[in-house]
């Protein structure tokens, strides 16, 4: 045997060491490491809900102010007439009997009681012109007193008794103008005796006697 096969063979491992040094020197694919434990999840308290809130006991009342008990509501008044007109002519009034501002609304109702009556004379008359211009008169005298339902319903009789329909843009025939002022006739009574209620009651609400009314 030659030197050289003699230092081959004692180099040379054995398969077994061989194998067994790879085995540290590389470890094994199929080896991992032991998974961790997963944490617990962390069990969040939910928040109670909201308490609601409690409705007021009185809806009404908080929505509402507190008016003294001589006011009349103002929501109910603007549906009659204009407070802003009515308010400028209780200013005209010196004191609180409110004497020179309930003379104009006597004599207002003096008036138009006197318009009607000869609204319906026209009426029966067919006079178209006469139940034009009385529509006029009432108009004025209405918006005078801030009575905008009155004043408006007023304004159509005028029209209508000039054969107009002002809405339209168009003319009418007499048959057409003397149904419609018929109709307008009763409508604009029925707003007017609403408003005549309202004003006497202001007044009697309103209204401090004069001191020798309260002497004798």
């Amino acid at each position: 045997m030659s030197s050289s096969t003699a230092t081959t063979t004692m180099t040379a491992e054995p398969p077994a060491t061989a194998a067994f040094s790879a085995s540290i020197s590389k470890p094994s694919h199929s080896e991992s490491k032991p998974p961790l434990p997963e944490p617990s999840p962390t069990r969040v308290k939910p928040s109670p809900p909201p308490e609601p809130t409690p409705a007021p006991k009185d809806a009404k009342e908080k929505s509402e102010p507190t008016l003294p008990a001589n006011h009349t509501n103002e929501l109910v008044d603007a549906d009659i007439i204009d407070m802003v007109t009515f308010n400028q002519i209780i200013e005209l009034d010196e004191d609180e009997t409110h004497e020179f501002s309930n003379g104009m609304i006597t004599a207002y109702f003096a008036q138009a009681e006197q318009t009607f009556k000869n609204m319906d004379i026209a009426l029966n008359e067919e006079d178209l012109k006469k139940l034009s211009s009385l529509g006029h008169f009432l108009k004025g005298s209405s918006a005078a007193l801030g009575l905008y339902k009155v004043q408006a319903l007023c304004a159509k009789i005028q029209h209508n008794g000039q054969r107009r329909d002002e809405e339209k843009d168009e003319n009418l025939t007499e048959e057409e103008s003397l149904s419609r002022i018929k109709a307008l006739r009763l409508h604009v009574k029925e707003e007017y005796d609403i408003a005549e209620k309202w004003l006497k009651k202001w007044y009697d609400t309103n209204t401090t006697a004069a001191p020798d009314e309260e002497d004798s």
